[in-house]
């Protein structure tokens, strides 16, 4: 529903272009062929794959993650980067990546069973990946990448092997997600420096 809501509201106010919802104006070649979005993707799969609900709950899963990603990219990049960016676009870009990350805590709360030392591992990464984000925005003008390696990081987490998982290996994980998405960063912001 809220994704529905955001569409019509944008389409009626004419804020695709605004918004992100448009075609990046790099070439994929430039970006290297979005190779450490797809890094990122593959993250919840690195310690094996496990079926973990039912065919038609695992549809509804991937569905509503899809719905969170469009969601949560809209919310933080579309309109709360691009509202504070007027007014600073370095408050701008650590406002809304901390935000982000950050706002994954409430997976304590939520029921999703997370431990504490997975949620902050989360939040920490997930700020990373924000930051990564807003800079794929600023940089290509479109929010659609950032859209698409959200909802299927989210997606992919149904079939991750969280139940084999050691404490130090989610550490690692958590680093090497980090590591990516500010590599990634430091590169965008090199190629792409105005």
């Amino acid at each position: 529903t809220m994704c529905a809501v955001l569409l019509l509201w944008m389409k009626r106010n004419n804020l695709f272009q605004t918004f992100g919802l448009c075609q990046s104006s790099v070439s994929p070649s430039q970006l290297l062929w979005y190779l450490p979005l797809a890094a990122l993707i593959s993250s919840n799969l690195w310690f094996g794959l496990r079926w973990n609900l039912p065919l038609h709950e695992t549809l509804f899963y991937i569905a509503s993650m899809i719905c969170v990603g469009f969601v949560e990219e809209v919310i933080f990049r579309g309109l709360l980067f691009n509202a504070m960016r007027k007014d600073g676009l370095k408050s701008a870009v650590i406002v809304s990546s901390l935000t982000f990350g950050i706002g994954h805590i409430v997976n304590l709360f939520n029921g999703s069973g997370a431990q504490l030392l997975s949620n902050l591992c989360q939040v920490g990464y997930a700020a990373a990946i924000g930051f990564l984000f807003v800079i794929l925005f600023l940089k290509t003008g479109s929010l659609i990448p950032c859209i698409v390696t959200h909802s299927a990081v989210n997606s992919l987490s149904v079939f991750a092997n969280e139940g084999s998982i050691t404490v130090t290996q989610e550490i690692f994980s958590a680093i090497a997600i980090a590591v990516i998405a500010l590599a990634y960063s430091v590169y965008l912001l090199k190629k792409f420096p105005k």
